[in-house]
This record gives C-alpha cells, sequence and structure tokens, in this order.
C-alpha cells in the first residue's frame, strides 16, 4: 500500500486521469479516475500487508477525529436550534418557536451563546467517533467491495488486465462503499447522539421531572429505565440518516471533485497545445492529480455536507423527536414504588415493598412518531429545522473535507 504524498490528490476525489497508453498523450478517462484514499486502499498486490493498511487505518482515525472535531465546534449552535425546532410540542399553539431566528433569540435570552453550546462536550467526542469512523469504514468497505468484485470475476471499470488489487472502483462502487460506511457508523453515533439530544432540550421540556444536566447523568437515568440498550433508541432513524447521508456524502465530494479535476486537465491540455509543447508532454503526461486547490475542496466539501442532511432529514426529525422525549415518563416499567396506589388512585398492593409495576405510555416508536408528526403538522413538519441544518453544514462540512485533505497531504 503507498503513503499519501504532498501533491496528490487526496480523499475521495477519483481525481488521477492518466493519459492513455497508446494514442494521444492527453486523453482524459474519467473511469480510471481514483483518489489518494482509493488508491491506497487498493494499492498492491493482493493479500493487502497488514501493516501498511493498519498505518493508513490510523490515520484515517486521526485525521477523522481531528477535522470531525473542529467541524463540530464551527456547527453546534446551529445543531442545537435544529434540535429544539424539531422536538418542539406538536400540539401547542401558538408553537414554542416561529422559526430558527425566534429559536435562536430565545435560547440567548435564557441561556446566553453559551446555552448554544450546552451538552457539547458529547457531541464534540461524537464527532470525532463519526468522521474517523466514516472515513476508516470506507477504506475497510472498499476492501470489501474489490474482493467481491474478484470473486465475480473481476472489475466493473476500466477493462484493464492487471490484477483488480489495482484497479479503481467505479463511481457507483464507491456511494455503495460510502453507504457501508454509514450503515456501520450508525451503530457507534446513536448512543452519543441520544446523550446530545438530551442535553439540548431546554429544561423545560422535561416537565415535572427535572432534565439531565451533564452527559453522565444522562447515561445514569438511561440505564435505570430502559437498561443499556436504551441508549440505542431511535437506532433506525440514525441507520436511515447516516446510511443514505454517508452515499451522498462521499458520493457528491467524489463527484465535484471529479468535475473540478477535469476542467483542470483540460485547461492544462489547451495551454500546452497553444504554447505548442507537444513534445514536452509527450514525456509527461497531462496531469490532474495535484491537490485541489483549498477552495475548490471547500466548495466539494460544502455541496457534500448540504446533500449529506438533505437527502434523509425527514429520518433525522423522527430520530431526533425519539431522542428528546423524556426518559422517565415513557417507560412500562419503574422503580420499585413504596406508594400504595397507582397514578390513577387504585391500590397497588397492601403489602409493604411490593415491587409496583406502573403502566405508562410505551416509548415512542419509528413508525409511531411518523404518524403521529404526519397527522399533526403535515410534510412540513418532517423538515422542521431544515433550513438552518443545510446553512451549517456547509461550512462544518467544507472544513472537515479540506482539513482532512491539509493533514493527508502534510502529514503524508
Amino acid at each position: 500500500m503507498t503513503e499519501s504524498t504532498e501533491g496528490q490528490p487526496l480523499l475521495p476525489s477519483r481525481s488521477q486521469f492518466p493519459a492513455a497508453e497508446t494514442g494521444s498523450t492527453h486523453t482524459i478517462n474519467a473511469s480510471n479516475a481514483t483518489s489518494t484514499l482509493t488508491r491506497d486502499a487498493l494499492d498492491g498486490s493482493p493479500p493487502v500487508a497488514a501493516a501498511p493498511f493498519a498505518a493508513e487505518a490510523f490515520k484515517d482515525i486521526a485525521y477523522g477525529s481531528i477535522a470531525g472535531t473542529v467541524g463540530k465546534l464551527i456547527e453546534y449552535p446551529f445543531d442545537t436550534v435544529k434540535v429544539r425546532l424539531q422536538s418542539q410540542p406538536v400540539n401547542r399553539v401558538p408553537p414554542l418557536y416561529n422559526g430558527p431566528l425566534d429559536c435562536f433569540r430565545k435560547s440567548t435570552q435564557t441561556g446566553g451563546i453559551s446555552g448554544l453550546y450546552r451538552g457539547v462536550s458529547a457531541p464534540l467526542v461524537g464527532a470525532a467517533v463519526e468522521t474517523s469512523s466514516l472515513f476508516f469504514s470506507y477504506r475497510v468497505a472498499q476492501h470489501a467491495y474489490q474482493a467481491l468484485s474478484e470473486s465475480f470475476g473481476g472489475s466493473e471499470g476500466t477493462g484493464n488486465t492487471e490484477s483488480t488489487a489495482k484497479t479503481p472502483l467505479p463511481f457507483s462502487g464507491l456511494v455503495i462503499c460510502g453507504g457501508a460506511s454509514g450503515a456501520f457508523t450508525s451503530l457507534l453515533l446513536t448512543p452519543i447522539e441520544f446523550v446530545k439530544c438530551q442535553m439540548q432540550i431546554p429544561a423545560s421540556s422535561a416537565g415535572s421531572i427535572s432534565a439531565p444536566r451533564n452527559p453522565l447523568s444522562v447515561i445514569a437515568s438511561v440505564l435505570k429505565y430502559h437498561g443499556p440498550l436504551g441508549l440505542w433508541h431511535g437506532q433506525l432513524g440514525t441507520l436511515i440518516r447516516e446510511t443514505g447521508g454517508s452515499a451522498s456524502w462521499f458520493g457528491s465530494y467524489e463527484g465535484v471533485s471529479l468535475l473540478f479535476r477535469e476542467r483542470q486537465a483540460k485547461n492544462s491540455l489547451a495551454t500546452e497545445l497553444l504554447d505548442q509543447s507537444s513534445q514536452a508532454s509527450s514525456a509527461s503526461p497531462v496531469s490532474a492529480s495535484e491537490t485541489l486547490p483549498v477552495w475548490q475542496q471547500m466548495v466539494a466539501g460544502a455541496i457534500a455536507g448540504v446533500l449529506y442532511n438533505f437527502v434523509c432529514f425527514p429520518a433525522d426529525t423522527i430520530k431526533s423527536r425519539m431522542q428528546t422525549e423524556e426518559i422517565s415518563s415513557n417507560t412500562s416499567k419503574r422503580p420499585r414504588q413504596h406508594s400504595t396506589e397507582s397514578s390513577k388512585g387504585t391500590p397497588l398492593s397492601n403489602n409493604k415493598g411490593t415491587k409496583g409495576l406502573i403502566h405508562h405510555h410505551p416509548r415512542m416508536t419509528f413508525m409511531g412518531t411518523a404518524r403521529e408528526l404526519w397527522h399533526s403538522q403535515g410534510v412540513k413538519g418532517f423538515y422542521s429545522g431544515c433550513g438552518i441544518t443545510l446553512v451549517r453544514a456547509a461550512p462544518s462540512s467544507a472544513v472537515i473535507f479540506a482539513l482532512y485533505e491539509w493533514l493527508r497531504g502534510g502529514l503524508g
């Protein structure tokens, strides 16, 4: 496996346009385009050496963690507003918040700017886990996809007779790998997002029972009332969002970067033809493999971030509503009760120390939450907070990709 070197394209940007071995040295073969991440994942003769793979995986985790943490610091206040818009009471008239600006104004009036960063510790951990997991599992998914391609008769992409271990994946394969990386990441992300959502809702949203104010108390409450699996409440919503969103995230970054590189290669070709330097170019084929300018990386990253959030936004809305319900009042099984009357005033037992099972509304389900939201607010309800989400997604994703590219190029 090759190391990334400065001056080569990095993360998912099928970016290399090699000249054809025969014929014109200026032929742009987009089907052969690969990114540094893709080349690093697939280069080398099988079987892939464990040590180089481990080194590249460590880079994915380290650089992804750094980029994800910085991106989260940029987007977190917007995310707090988004969660509060998504989780406000359905049937309240007038609504608690009339829109993002009203939510921002009321939130800063009650808690100041620091209130918008309440509970940021869990999301920072989550951002590091999410981004590093996406890049790492994206690499693993490419190996798996390549192995399956070999098993079923070779590569789909270029028609080369060389080893399929060095054949770039087709664009559709990279999108599939992006979706697979999101599905894996959702398992790690759901508990972290559950804690984050509980921390972001205002204290008054918790009703008569005081809302937890730190991640440890949230986790303790969930374990007390729902057990360990309670932390994965809303997993289906996270799975849908991360699978579809990550396919869009990697795919759109790949596609936009490819367009930039095609334009770069065509401009280089035109310049060389005008300069009548065909002799020199025959010795050195037109290269579009140099790192894209930072502004192009950020444009590609911004578009990727917008599509990531928009594609499966309804699933995220449902997930947020599920994860912001009150922890202790939505369970069918409560801790030991010493009262002799139920919540409806009927006797539970005349024996001291009897374990009282007080039946309440069951926890919200994905389909149940979707039906409730549809009946109360229609399609509009599924996109509550979408505008501000897209506004914060663009700069955050742009920074994540640009920073990751810079770390890959500068540190290897």
